[in-house]
């Protein structure tokens, strides 16, 4: 990949949009850029890694190992997006893996301390980082509380909301629509489900033409009424 392909991967992450091309060689990020291939994990079972990623390209999935030896997925998250020790804390990682899923991945990466050394030089971006933590935050919140919370149907639909304000979500003639790089399985474990279950109120979502699935795509073809349900 050409020095110009990364700087436009790299622009594409809020925090980094507005950089100019001299702060971008004072920042030195053509050498914070990595590469990991499908499958390929960027931590594993870590405690202290003590890195911030940001993702520019492709998705990663972010779990752990439970004591009974099985993979449980916290979230799967795409371009845009950070992973890593994000509250900028040492050694809080617990055990959690970060694998490149479904595609290769295209990051940037940054140690704490670097880090806090760019924060301090770029106040802006300061700005803009504690106002996506704080939004990731909330994410995080938002779905404990629907766990504990909310019926199998209402974190369903919730989580459909969600899908519709990624990055890569576009609006279409089918309705908000954005590549689909999870399987029935995947989406049961998200929302703390069983495949099975999830397949069934998928297909009811698709009889009521709220949603369409595919192995391709997934449009969310009447947002306003998911919205509704999912409030209630």
């Amino acid at each position: 990949m050409s020095m110009d392909e990364r700087m436009l991967l790299i622009r594409t992450c809020d925090i980094f949009a507005e950089i100019n091309d001299q702060e971008y060689e004072e920042l030195n990020l053509i050498h914070r850029f990595i590469e990991a291939d499908k499958g390929e994990y960027i931590y594993f079972e870590s405690a202290y890694h003590n890195k911030l990623y940001f993702i520019k390209d492709g998705h990663i999935k972010i779990g752990y190992i439970d004591d009974n030896g099985n993979e449980i997925i916290k979230e799967i998250i795409s371009k845009g997006e950070v992973f890593g020790q994000f509250t900028l804390e040492k050694d809080n990682l617990n055990g959690e893996f970060a694998q490149a899923y479904k595609t290769g991945v295209s990051l940037c990466a940054f140690n704490i301390e670097d880090f806090e050394q760019l924060l301090q030089k770029k106040p802006y971006m300061a700005l803009k980082y504690s106002k996506q933590v704080g939004n990731k935050l909330r994410q995080i919140e938002n779905r404990l509380v629907n766990l504990l919370n909310k019926d199998v149907k209402t974190r369903l639909l919730y989580f459909f909301k969600q899908l519709a304000q990624q990055e890569d979500a576009v609006q279409t003639t089918s309705g908000i629509c954005l590549p689909n790089y999870l399987t029935h399985d995947d989406i049961a474990k998200l929302i703390g489900s069983s495949r099975q279950t999830v397949t069934t109120l998928i297909n009811e979502l698709e009889a009521a033409q709220l949603v369409k699935y595919s192995r391709t795509e997934i449009c969310i073809t009447n947002l306003k009424q998911l919205e509704q349900l999912s409030a209630h």
